[in-house]
């Protein structure tokens, strides 16, 4: 299914009637080339061309649709007519002077071994002309020649004054075609298309996934015996046809491309999406909900797409296009798939209008108003740091949002846990912990005590734990008033310990109060804290010894939806003049 549905896109994106956005056709790829190497008409050197230009600290090479490397680990395998120094040249970059010789002999064999209409070609000619006469050591006085070496660059030619490679000159395109025919016998029922086919022997490697090696790695590989069956080698185990195999690695290599609008990393997810049909405007949708866009910028992506959903524009023939969605992590030499999710656009459309409304909260005006799914699991990580979010914790969540399911109890614990340790319950935790344990209560038998949890403070929900961070809120917010500029509040020194212990710590805070209550000059606020503090103990019959994990997260949003009472310039509509700084 991931297969085909990768196939399909290439298809899709090979017929594009922009040509910068159409992918390149069997036996072609896009390479960043940093070196040209300019030949005259007879093979010699004019001087060599640098296509890079600078991005910041970086330098970037232009790109390039040049016949597809070989797949090559430690053995020797040329390119056609685009390669590194060494194959290229024969420069020994790296100290191995042997093995230069033979890389740089497969090269020139490579060559040779084109069909005669590709050798009588001008360029063909021209860079065969400039081997036959030693051309690379004319090259030696050329500014970029010290770095091409150091650095072992990729290289190809290109016949001056012309604008095309050598390697992208049509003779050279349709011997690179005759070269790649698959022969009738042998052929096998490709597992993508279901049409006979030459099965691929090895699968071009699959780039761009974080944390993979730097070579790519593949999704289709079988490299060791335990890894076969009925003494098939290779790609005859899950055979896939050479026109297939180019087809999902090309659209999969595209989708990754660093510079690819369709892709996005959640913990060590790297996450991929595309459309059945072109659909822009929903593709730039997922990316603004999952991505790390600006706030601002994405807001409106995001209303535009809710608001359609509502209005059921998604309900016709568009909302019935499916939508895929991909997520890839390192797995040695091969990538393992963490989640996969192929579903109708208005299906998909839905999950996410749930999915904003179980993190609706209340919120300050500096605090956007759709969260990004990376920004909800960097709050949950130790120092905010995205290489510390737990590695499946991303694909997880995604896979709870479009198949409507609770969310991993991993989630809930993460966001706990850096509450109480950073002893802060900021607006992307309580938004976690809200989504989190609604959602459970949504999967639970009705019996289930505790009330569905509201965007803004609920001052009828008589959960203990909910009425205990209310009134913990309320202590901090005396002690702030009776002594202002201070450093540290309770928060600091009993925040984890009421939180999981409360009868340890409320009987202490609450002779404390008495304290501060007596040192605030404004009679009539103190009274009013008296009243509010009366209302929130009136529904606590007890402290209890322990909460759970799933109390601990009622006792966050307790004391987040009293702080942003305290602080709100609008009532809720069951909010009385208590919840009000004065």
């Amino acid at each position: 299914m991931i297969l085909q549905s990768l196939y399909d896109y290439y298809q899709r994106k090979a017929l594009d009637p922009d040509p910068a956005r159409r992918l390149p056709a069997f036996g072609l790829e896009e390479r960043e080339i940093p070196f040209i190497i300019e030949l005259s008409a007879d093979g010699h050197p004019l001087g060599i061309t640098d296509t890079r230009q600078s991005e910041g600290k970086r330098k970037t090479a232009r790109r390039y649709l040049v016949p597809q490397s070989v797949k090559r680990a430690s053995g020797v395998a040329a390119n056609l007519l685009c390669d590194t120094a060494e194959y290229a040249l024969g420069v020994d970059a790296r100290g191995k002077a042997q093995r230069v010789l033979k890389q740089h002999a497969a090269f020139r064999r490579r060559l040779e071994e084109l069909p005669p209409a590709a050798l009588a070609d001008a360029g063909v000619q021209a860079v065969r002309a400039f081997y036959a006469g030693n051309g690379a050591a004319a090259l030696a006085n050329d500014p970029c020649w010290p770095e091409i070496v150091a650095g072992n660059a990729l290289v190809t030619f290109r016949l001056h004054p012309q604008t095309e490679l050598v390697c992208q000159r049509s003779a050279v395109i349709a011997g690179l075609a005759d070269e790649s025919t698959p022969a009738v016998a042998g052929q096998r029922v490709c597992l993508i298309t279901g049409q006979p086919a030459t099965a691929a022997r090895l699968h071009t490697a699959i780039k761009g996934v974080w944390g993979a090696q730097t070579s790519g790695a593949n999704i289709v590989s079988f490299n060791l015996e335990a890894f076969t069956s009925y003494n098939k080698e290779q790609g005859d185990n899950a055979p896939v046809g050479q026109a297939a195999a180019f087809a999902y690695t090309t659209a999969l290599n595209h989708l990754l491309d660093r510079n690819s609008r369709q892709r996005l990393q959640l913990g060590d997810a790297s996450t991929v999406f595309w459309a059945q049909q072109e659909d822009r405007e929903a593709e730039d949708a997922f990316a603004a909900i999952f991505g790390q866009d600006d706030p601002d910028a994405r807001s409106g992506l995001i209303r535009s797409l809710l608001a359609a959903v509502r209005s059921g524009q998604f309900d016709g023939g568009r909302g019935d296009n499916r939508f895929h969605v991909l997520g890839l992590a390192p797995n040695a030499a091969r990538l393992s798939v963490r989640f996969w999710h192929a579903a109708p656009l208005h299906e998909i459309a839905r999950q996410i209008r749930q999915w904003f409304d179980d993190l609706a909260i209340a919120r300050s005006a500096d605090d956007p108003e759709y969260p990004s799914l990376f920004r909800l699991l960097t709050a949950c990580a130790v120092l905010g740091k995205a290489e510390n979010i737990p590695p499946r914790l991303g694909g997880e969540i995604m896979r709870s949002i479009f198949a409507g399911e609770r969310f991993p109890a991993s989630w809930l614990n993460a966001a706990v846990m850096r509450s109480r340790a950073e002893q802060r319950v900021n607006y992307h935790r309580a938004a976690a912990i809200k989504a989190c344990l609604n959602r459970q209560l949504r999967f639970t038998s009705s019996s289930f005590p505790a009330k569905e949890l509201l965007p803004v403070l609920d001052l009828d929900n008589d959960n203990p734990a909910y009425r205990l961070g209310r009134l913990f809120a309320t202590l901090e917010k005396i002690q702030e008033e009776a002594s202002p500029g201070l450093n540290a509040t309770i928060r600091e020194r009993y925040y984890g310990a009421a939180s999981s212990t409360p009868v340890s710590v409320f009987t202490t805070l609450l002779r404390l109060k008495n304290h501060h209550l007596a040192k605030i000059e404004q009679r009539g606020r103190a009274v009013q804290f008296e009243r509010l503090l009366g209302e929130i103990l009136g529904g606590v019959a007890e402290f209890p010894k322990h909460l759970s994990l799933p109390e601990q997260g009622r006792f966050a949003l307790g004391y987040y939806h009293q702080r942003q009472a305290f602080f709100s310039k609008n009532k809720p509509s069951n909010e009385t003049s208590e919840g009000e700084p004065a």
